[in-house]
């Protein structure tokens, strides 16, 4: 069985482009990037609608591939009717790349030229075909690879979710295997890099905030000419004894609180269990119980608290999931985290990254910072309406 054991996941708005019409999913074992298209924000609202619809997650795991096809086509349905129901977003839609990671496959549905890549063993594989003008060409020969990097229409997509009432989505079975990496990106990573780069920068950096920190970096580099989004996920073989599901790897820069080794401490030794009773002085051999009862009880005495330790966490790891903050990361976008913001001794946090929005927070005011980035405790409903809300204008 496989699990995710690390992610990334970051969007940056590029350095030619006024917003970010990207938007991303990173909730284990979903995986999904939506680059929207339309003007005056009706690409940030047609991406936003196609992340939410994936939201709920899959109703089944035992066919993927139609499940993930069945939420793409209810995002379809809900941008194609705003579009037609309001004028300033008439002629939006979205691309959409989502990956399901199961026991032994990841499924992928694609509608779009958003990418899906595996790297493995020091080749980066594509697992996603462009719905894109110049992409058809090449398929029928007419066109090179090179004249597609400077063809004038090499923007112009084929296939988006919104457009049309009804929308014929790509979706393949991948077999996966311990230690493959997967990319999904917008093209704002892809037009501006080649796939040798791309490899090359992430056989450079192993840890994989390193990689999609320089995989941007890279891009707007290279001009930045649109929204630049990418999301990493690295996996590995669940080993008997394990769980089937554990915290996600990811480094977040949101500040956090620091409790001091004192009270790690303090919790540590508590764990240790009872001391077995001394024996009275001058007391019979007899009085005490022989060492192996001794060591039974003593054994049977932690195993108890072992056991209640364990229901303990399992409390505290279920309520972390049901609650949610506002913060920053390192480069300073509002992001949403799942969990709580508290950093443990020895840098184990107590959150996730679950939405990284194209939003500085820089270019908000004082007033705002203070009020939006206090790290006060949301439901996520309450959380990902505040940040829709922030990302769409309408809190300044």
């Amino acid at each position: 069985m496989l699990r995710v054991a690390e992610q990334y996941a970051g969007t940056d708005t590029g350095r030619q482009r006024r917003a970010n019409e990207d938007s991303l999913l990173a909730r284990s074992p979903l995986f999904v990037v939506a680059d929207g298209m339309g003007g005056a924000q009706a690409g940030e609202v047609a991406s936003r609608i196609a992340v939410e619809s994936f939201q709920p997650g899959l109703a089944s795991t035992e066919q993927p591939e139609r499940e993930l096809a069945e939420l793409a086509r209810a995002a379809n349905s809900r941008i194609h009717e705003l579009s037609h129901s309001n004028a300033e977003h008439a002629g939006m839609g979205t691309t959409l790349t989502a990956v399901y990671v199961g026991e032994q496959e990841i499924a992928i549905a694609h509608v779009g030229d958003s990418r899906a890549y595996c790297l493995r063993d020091g080749e980066l594989l594509r697992l996603t075909d462009d719905h894109s003008l110049v992409d058809e060409l090449m398929r029928q020969g007419r066109l090179t690879p090179e004249e597609a990097v400077e063809h004038p229409q090499r923007s112009v997509i084929t296939r988006a979710l919104g457009p049309e009432g009804s929308v014929e989505v790509d979706t393949r079975s991948f077999q996966a295997r311990p230690g493959d990496l997967y990319l999904l990106c917008s093209d704002g990573l892809t037009t501006m890099l080649s796939e040798q780069q791309i490899a090359q920068l992430l056989l450079e950096h192993p840890r994989l905030r390193d990689a999609g920190e320089a995989l941007i970096a890279a891009a707007n580099e290279a001009g930045g000419r649109d929204n630049i989004t990418v999301l990493l996920l690295r996996l590995e073989e669940v080993l008997p004894g394990q769980p089937a599901a554990r915290e996600h790897d990811t480094i977040v820069g949101a500040p956090a609180v620091q409790l001091p080794a004192s009270a790690h401490t303090s919790s540590s030794a508590r764990a240790r269990g009872p001391r077995a009773p001394r024996p009275r002085p001058g007391a019979p051999a007899s009085a005490s119980p022989p060492p192996r009862r001794r060591r039974a009880r003593r054994a049977g005495a932690l195993l108890a608290v072992l056991a209640v330790l364990g229901l303990l966490g399992a409390a505290a790891y279920l309520a972390l999931q049901s609650v949610y903050f506002v913060g920053t990361n390192d480069r300073g976008l509002v992001t949403m985290y799942q969990g709580v913001p508290v950093l443990l001794p020895g840098n184990l946090a107590l959150y996730s990254s679950s939405y990284v929005s194209g939003v500085s927070a820089s270019s908000l005011s004082a007033t705002r910072r203070a009020t939006l980035l206090n790290h006060s405790l949301r439901s996520e409903g309450d959380a990902a309406s505040l940040i829709r809300s922030l990302e769409l204008g309408q809190l300044e």
